[in-house]
């Protein structure tokens, strides 16, 4: 996934980085690392230098002096033009963008008390310092003048565009609102900037909290001796020593159900997962989500929407909960259909093992791996020694890259990072030039948050001369000392989608830091790196990098067929878990303000069962007690953006066979129409462009096997 920064004004005012102004530098001490732009090679950030004492005073200081900006644009004497107002407003905030940027990235990579500490004061001051602009009277006059009169004004698309983007962004921020309405908008977005604040928190100590203790081998077996020995040591960093932890990930089903063969530890590791924030203590989440359901629909209703999902799904390509729930909708039925079909094959295998159960939710991965050896003849696990972490992303991940795009890499270790196991490295382009700087950091870490994302430390713009500075998160397990990190293939899958938004960000070719990178709508933004995924098996990528780790054999060719054989395998399982979590994050989403429940598990369950995805086997890949994605701000009532967006990777890979596949004259096109243009244009136009026509479904079906239900 691409997590979006938690920038101010919604990117709306920009918070490019760019050169401090002389009032921003004399009021942060000089000894402040961001009291001047870095002189790092593309402003890349000085980590060696930023402590977490920097952050508190240089947002304050970053704060007064975009308000100290934004007062000049507001009360200048001169006429409104769109140079002195847009564009200004465009250029205002550096200070903030910097610490912005950075804060923002490692508290969700690399956090700790101090900047979770931060995190709680920053995010109601940062929603009024939002408020402080967008419901400045006098600024929003000068929007709408200049709006009101766009059409003589004879601005390029992209600057039109620019234009009418911000008069939409002051509107649904409440500008036109009365007085006394403003003032209850500004007391709920604080605090509902307080509670994602909370929520994300305790979602990431609760992981910690529950991660499963047993004490002895005979409870793991199934595990490798590797695994094994992790456990071992990770027990022992939670004062367990001599006993053995298996640490929560960020999703329902947990990796090593997979290998458990003690059925008993399986169902406490499931148990220990879905409980999560709902079993009472400090980190139980149930009120906090309440409160943001009800405070998320009253705010919507003040501003004049019938829920908060009719107000986040204005400005996305599926423009209203009607369309989301149609697409939802449609799928539903034959997801859950295939998953029972998969359940009752998982179901004989049980039987004929004389398991003497019903399948249930812990027992699922594990036997969904012996029905693919019985139909395939292949087990996942014969992959991962092929799957090196580090072939996988050079020969991999940039080896597709350099054939779709000319653009090649070369690794620095001069650049400070923020954790030693952070890569960093140089992008060219086609031409020689360098295109960005690339960070790539793959393992889990206690202070980490769960899945997997990309970022921005530094955004492409043309007005303001800055080229990119991206990276690229992942969660794998960190193996013991001298351990090759053997990858699944989920995992090889997740780094080529990740890198799908670092392209995204990378290509960025935008005059304007509003519109750069991923500043486009959720529920377009995955669909770049879904498309990126398709290269994770192209055969000519594939035998590049899917190599024995120890002998450097070529993944054999029957294997990558099963591979390829076994792709609609578990589609069931798999849509409807999905499925389940976007109906989920839309019925809490489509609430009014009298119609928020009580009970958050009943709600939940009921939810579930009248969409007709309650099936128990499979659970939501996400329950709503921590369900980040949909509560913390990020993807809130727009979980479905990954669906959505596959439907038009699905197209696209499409396209992308039809004309000859892993091409520079397909990724040249690609890059041109699409991948370059951010968030210039109307999303579907710019898919327009590239294909050549509207999106159409059939391919997606066909890709999850629902075509014949």
């Amino acid at each position: 996934m691409n997590r979006p920064q938690q920038l101010i004004l919604a990117a709306s005012i920009a918070l490019a980085v760019a050169a401090p102004s002389a009032t921003a530098a004399a009021a942060l001490e000089a000894s402040n690392p961001f009291a001047k732009q870095s002189s790092l090679p593309l402003n890349y950030p000085a980590f060696d230098k930023i402590k977490d004492e920097h952050f508190l005073p240089a947002y304050a200081a970053g704060m007064r002096e975009q308000l100290r900006e934004v007062d000049l644009i507001a009360n200048s004497k001169a006429a409104p033009t769109f140079d002195n107002t847009i564009v200004a407003m465009e250029r205002s905030g550096q200070l903030l963008g910097r610490v912005s940027a950075v804060f923002s990235n490692l508290q969700t990579a690399n956090t700790n008390d101090r900047l979770d500490a931060v995190d709680r004061e920053m995010s109601p001051k940062l929603a009024a310092h939002n408020d402080a602009i967008y419901l400045n009277p006098k600024l929003f006059q000068r929007v709408k003048t200049l709006h009101d009169k766009r059409d003589s004004l004879k601005l390029d698309a992209e600057s039109k565009h620019l234009l009418e983007r911000v008069y939409k962004e002051f509107v649904r921020a409440g500008a036109n609102l009365p007085e006394a309405d403003k003032q209850k908008l500004k007391a709920y977005n604080g605090e509902i900037a307080s509670l994602q604040s909370e929520f994300s928190q305790r979602v990431l100590k609760e992981a910690n909290a529950s991660a499963l203790i047993v004490n002895t081998r005979e409870e793991l077996a199934g595990m490798s001796d590797a695994e094994i020995a992790a456990a071992a040591t990770e027990a022992e960093k939670r004062g367990q020593k001599g006993k053995f932890a298996i640490a929560i990930v960020n999703t329902s089903s947990q990796p090593a159900l997979a290998t458990l063969t003690n059925r008993a530890t399986r169902e406490r590791l499931m148990a220990a997962s879905l409980n999560r924030g709902s079993r009472g203590g400090e980190f139980d989440a149930r009120e906090l989500v309440l409160r943001l359901a009800k405070l998320r629909a009253e705010r919507a209703a003040l501003l004049g929407y019938p829920n908060y999902a009719a107000y986040s799904q204005e400005l996305e390509t599926a423009k209203n909960p009607a369309a989301v729930n149609k697409l939802l909708g449609e799928l539903a039925g034959p997801a859950v259909n295939n998953a029972k079909k998969e359940a009752a094959e998982i179901q004989k295998v049980i039987d004929a093992e004389k398991g003497n159960f019903q399948i249930a939710s812990w027992d699922w991965p594990i036997y969904q791996d012996k029905v693919r050896a019985a139909k395939y003849n292949f087990d996942e696990n014969q992959l991962r020694p092929y799957f090196e972490l580090n072939r996988v992303l050079v020969d991999g991940v940039f080896f597709a890259a350099t054939k779709e795009f000319g653009i090649t890499f070369k690794e620095r270790k001069d650049l400070p990072v923020y954790d030693p196991d952070v890569r960093v490295f140089d992008v060219f382009d086609h031409d020689g030039k360098q295109l960005a700087i690339f960070l790539f950091d793959p393992y889990a870490r206690g202070n980490k948050q769960g899945g997997a994302w990309m970022n921005e430390y530094v955004s492409q713009s043309h007005l303001l001369n800055r080229r990119p500075v991206v990276g690229n998160h992942q969660n794998i397990p960190k193996p013991p000392a001298g351990e090759p990190t053997l990858l699944t293939y989920d995992e090889v899958r997740t780094m080529f989608h990740e890198f799908g938004h670092a392209l995204h960000g990378m290509f960025s070719n935008v005059k304007y830091p509003h519109f750069s990178g991923t500043s486009v709508p959720r529920d377009f933004v995955e669909y770049p790196s879904q498309v990126n995924e398709m290269w994770a098996i192209w055969p000519e990528v594939l035998a590049n990098y899917a190599k024995h780790h120890k002998t450097g054999a070529a993944m054999p060719k029957e294997l990558l067929d099963k591979v390829v054989a076994s792709k609609k395998f578990n589609q069931g399982y798999m849509t409807t878990e999905y499925l389940a979590a976007s109906l989920i994050d839309q019925r809490w989403h489509q609430l009014a303000p009298g119609q928020i429940p009580t009970d958050v598990l009943a709600f939940e369950a009921k939810a579930l069962k009248d969409a007709g995805v309650d099936f128990a086997p499979v659970p939501p890949r996400y329950r709503t007690t921590y369900f980040s994605h949909s509560m913390n701000g990020g993807y809130s009532a727009g979980y479905y953006a990954y669906l959505w967006s596959e439907k038009l990777d699905a197209d696209t890979v499409e396209w992308f066979k039809q004309n000859g596949g892993l091409s520079r004259k397909n990724g040249d096109h690609f890059r041109k129409t699409l991948l370059s243009r951010g968030g210039t244009a109307d999303a579907m136009d710019l898919f327009r462009n590239f294909r050549g026509r509207d999106p159409i479904i059939e391919p997606l079906l066909e890709r999850r096997g629902l075509t014949g239900n």
